[in-house]
């Protein structure tokens, strides 16, 4: 099983680099895939080489910003806090969505414990807060 990591368009590479890096640190071999994204486009930086690049991800971007907004808004004054990440799963594998006010990264897993998921989550927003 080859995988590919994939060079960024919106990201310098060392950016990007981090970001893959990160997420492969913390997840080994059940890193599925890892997308940056803005608002209006996206860069897939790696995906798992047993899995084919035919998913329509501006459409999965499109719903996880318009999510991200709607979560953020409506449990703005809950005493949970504020939002951190929201994760998703799903019959064949995971999505974490990690999403900033400019920018996002979604990573894709087969299955990760809940400290997983935080160890990566961690990891993106410390990199992407430094961009």
């Amino acid at each position: 099983m080859t995988s590919r990591v994939m060079n960024s368009e919106l990201l310098a590479g060392d950016v990007a680099d981090q970001l893959v890096t990160a997420t492969r640190t913390a997840t080994g071999d059940r890193l599925r895939s890892v997308t940056y994204f803005t608002r209006t486009d996206y860069d897939q930086l790696y995906l798992r080489g047993d899995l084919e690049r035919d998913a329509d991800v501006m459409s999965f971007i499109g719903h996880e910003w318009h999510d991200f907004k709607n979560t953020r808004n409506a449990y703005r004054s809950s005493e949970l806090g504020g939002y951190r990440h929201t994760i998703r799963v799903f019959e064949n594998g995971d999505l974490l969505r990690i999403t900033t006010d400019r920018n996002g990264v979604f990573v894709t897993t087969d299955g990760l414990t809940m400290s997983d998921f935080e160890a990566v989550a961690s990891a993106v927003l410390s990199i992407l807060d430094d961009r």
